[in-house]
């Protein structure tokens, strides 16, 4: 459930790009993202830097494509919003606060989150997520450069590079606890 939750704004943006405008896409992925916010709050857990970060990219690039200029292509919304995420995804390591981490201290008990490797776990993990928001934004740039490539080429990076990241996700913390003997530390288990 918390892979879903955090992944629905994103799945909800994508899937709208290809239906409607980039405007009512941007718009939509951005009020996930406050409800998924308002759920946190109200189940009394803390406000994420990705989810912050995520309504602040979706709505100025939508804010953007409303007020100053409703032309750019497709592709070079995807590329703004891939910008954008990265930003926050980079950021969060930059400023010693990995992404993954907030999420992982509401899914493990204390003593887990004071072991050494935890922090190290979460730096790893968000470096994951964040090698795959690179990799779509390279594919963004590429289908837009490119003219002969396909434009499901650069789909198929976005979901080649989600997926490795969720797996990396769910697979990195049982490797840990299996190499080191220690429950998992790490992210959060999907439920």
């Amino acid at each position: 459930m918390t892979i879903f939750l955090i992944l629905a704004p994103y799945g909800a943006y994508a899937t709208l790009m290809l239906a409607t405008s980039a405007t009512v896409s941007l718009l939509a992925a951005a009020l996930i993202c406050l409800a998924v916010i308002a759920f946190d709050i109200a189940r009394g857990r803390s406000i994420k830097i990705l989810g912050l970060g995520s309504v602040i990219v979706f709505t100025a690039v939508g804010s953007y494509l409303t007020f100053v200029d409703p032309t750019p292509s497709t592709i070079a919304v995807k590329i703004a919003v891939d910008a954008g995420i990265l930003l926050v995804s980079f950021g969060s390591i930059l400023i010693g606060h990995p992404f993954t981490r907030q999420y992982a201290l509401e899914q493990v008990d204390a003593e887990i989150a004071r072991q050494p490797g935890f922090l190290y776990a979460n730096y790893l993990i968000t470096a994951a997520w964040t090698a795959a928001t690179l990799l779509m934004l390279i594919g963004n740039i590429a289908v837009l450069y490119v003219p002969a490539l396909p434009l499901w080429t650069g789909l198929l990076i976005a979901f080649a590079a989600r997926n490795a990241a969720v797996g990396f996700t769910r697979w990195y913390p049982q490797y840990r606890a299996a190499k080191y003997g220690t429950p998992p530390a790490g992210a959060p288990p999907s439920r």
